[in-house]
């Protein structure tokens, strides 16, 4: 998405789309049996349909021990990454209370998405966690400052889409795969050969290439597998026009 494009956001639109468009996040908790203390940690993020924020985190884990204290979380979304003046940028801190998961759809979006952590799935003391979000804050540029319910940042879930979703990332890979080719080089401006797709959503679909990750953006908003089929289907037709134009 175009810096015009994400001007044009709601803030609540723009934090959605800084936690579907990024693979990792700054997690914040407080430490327990220290006083509260606030304790900063990596971790790599992906997010349901809605936008909810997804974890896979062990036991063994700093940070683990002190949300199981206190599930209350802050995860900083960092948007700012190769810019000349990364203050400039546009940056979300997103708060919630993080739930213990076990839910077979949510880890196979998970793990789509980072296909690296599979192993680590497999351990014993690791799990997967949702968080719940409450509200957020915003800073997209100067004057650009916000803070938003959660109301306004997660979108709605939609059954249909969420059943239909594995197979039409399979068929995609399977089948497809010039067309994620062309969605990351001609319409994202991406290197490399070889972009597959790891989910799709009501809003659009997020692909992968090694570390890289990528996010493109529907026309419009669809609802079903039909619909998706469409808009996949308009982007290669943009993409293939801007090829020749």
């Amino acid at each position: 998405m175009s810096e015009a494009e994400t001007h044009a956001l709601s803030p609540g639109d723009h934090i959605r789309f800084l936690m579907r468009s990024l693979d990792r996040a700054t997690l914040s908790t407080s430490m327990a049996g220290q006083d509260g203390w606030p304790y900063g940690s990596l971790v790599m993020i992906a997010v349901d349909q809605d936008g909810s924020p997804l974890l896979l985190l062990s036991n063994l884990a700093e940070h683990t021990a002190n949300l199981k204290a206190d599930p209350r979380v802050s995860l900083l979304f960092d948007g700012t990454s190769g810019l000349a003046e990364p203050l400039a940028g546009a940056r979300a801190s997103v708060l919630g209370r993080v739930e213990l998961i076990k839910d077979d759809r949510l880890a196979e979006r998970y793990l789509r998405r980072h296909p690296g952590a599979r192993m680590f799935a497999e351990f014993k003391d690791f799990n997967f966690y949702r968080i719940h979000v409450e509200r957020a804050h915003i800073v997209a540029g100067f004057g650009r400052i916000h803070w938003v319910e959660v109301v306004d940042i997660l979108c709605e879930r939609i059954s249909e889409l969420e059943g239909a979703e594995a197979g039409i990332v399979a068929h995609m890979n399977e089948d497809h795969a010039d067309a994620n080719q062309l969605y990351a080089s001609v319409l994202l401006g991406r290197d490399g050969e070889g972009w597959e797709m790891t989910g799709c959503d009501s809003e659009g679909c997020d692909l992968r290439l090694g570390g890289e990750v990528a996010r493109i953006e529907y026309d419009a908003r669809v609802r079903n597998a039909h619909e998706t089929r469409k808009a996949l289907v308009s982007l290669v037709k943009r993409a293939r026009q801007s090829e020749d134009g």
